[in-house]
């Protein structure tokens, strides 16, 4: 581990009122977060939407959205307004694993929505069988162990890294990159594993995600065009969703074990953006979400 027992995260700015600023955006961000996805789960849960598997999944990705950002976004609050940014060694390590956990589940959840729809869509005869609830626990558990396997491999190669004088993070959350840039041991066979691990991942699946919505757009062309209408509203909701997580972690993880100023900005995108996103992509654009919500509600106010 060597001498290293706390690390001082930098942050956004050292600009006391872009601070101040971005902590009463981010505290908006936060609470919009949380109202939304807690409504998904709620409209999912409680109505007929929770026995389809988009639904199912949907759930899922916003369960995975409230805590993947609640690991980053709360000390980033406190930070904002902090004089000094401190973290310990072991809540750092524990912030490092549990941030990539998550964000795998989530990438890997996209992936199972990407092929939800392609069955539907593609294959719709065979639908329900391909789609049972048992194959969608299974789909979810093979989630959950990848994320677990990325997290686990990434952060225990971290572990073994040494920290000898300079304790400085420039960033807001503890991350792969910025850590390699701090450590006093040899950090190159490490970098090169982070971008296949992390950077691959993200590319390959975006490659697949993609590839899956083409086959869509190529399948609903015969399509009339009150079908076609619903399948792209349904698809364009997945691809918003995608190009806000994928491109900024794109950018961050496919190249080699450099930082750049940048990098914090891009990061919001997947840490607050898109989990503030995601549920207004899916319900605003989604007939069925929003007779659920309306039915959650009429049945509160009748109550």
């Amino acid at each position: 581990m060597g001498n290293v027992t706390v690390f001082v995260l930098l942050g956004l700015s050292e600009n006391q009122n872009i601070e101040v600023l971005c902590f009463v955006i981010f505290l908006v961000s936060y609470m919009a977060i949380w109202m939304g996805n807690v409504l998904v789960i709620i409209s999912i849960t409680f109505t007929q939407l929770v026995n389809q598997p988009m639904y199912f999944f949907l759930n899922y990705l916003s369960l995975s959205d409230l805590c993947y950002t609640s690991t980053v976004t709360p000390k980033l609050l406190t930070d904002l307004l902090a004089k000094r940014k401190i973290i310990s060694y072991n809540n750092c390590m524990t912030q490092l694993f549990v941030l990539h956990f998550l964000g795998a589940i989530e990438i890997f959840i996209l992936t199972a929505m990407a092929y939800d729809r392609y069955v539907a869509i593609c294959r719709p005869l065979h639908y329900t069988i391909i789609m049972s609830r048992q194959r969608c626990n299974e789909i979810l558990a093979v989630c959950c162990t990848g994320g677990f396997l990325h997290s686990a491999s990434q952060s225990l190669l971290i572990t073994f890294l040494s920290f000898c004088n300079n304790n400085e993070i420039d960033h807001y959350f503890c991350d792969v990159y910025p850590l390699l840039k701090l450590a006093c041991s040899e950090t190159h066979s490490i970098g090169l594993f982070v971008i296949v691990d992390s950077g691959l991942i993200a590319l390959v699946t975006f490659v697949i995600l993609m590839i899956s919505y083409c086959l869509i757009l190529h399948t609903i062309r015969v399509y009339p065009a009150e079908s076609r209408s619903k399948a792209l509203s349904t698809c364009s909701s997945h691809i918003t969703v995608m190009v806000l997580f994928f491109v900024p972690v794109l950018f961050i993880y496919i190249r080699p074990n450099t930082t750049f100023p940048e990098d914090k900005v891009f990061a919001l995108f997947y840490t607050i953006i898109a989990p503030m996103f995601n549920p207004l992509i899916y319900t605003l654009r989604n007939t069925e979400m929003k007779n659920a919500i309306k039915k959650i509600w009429y049945h509160q106010v009748s109550l």
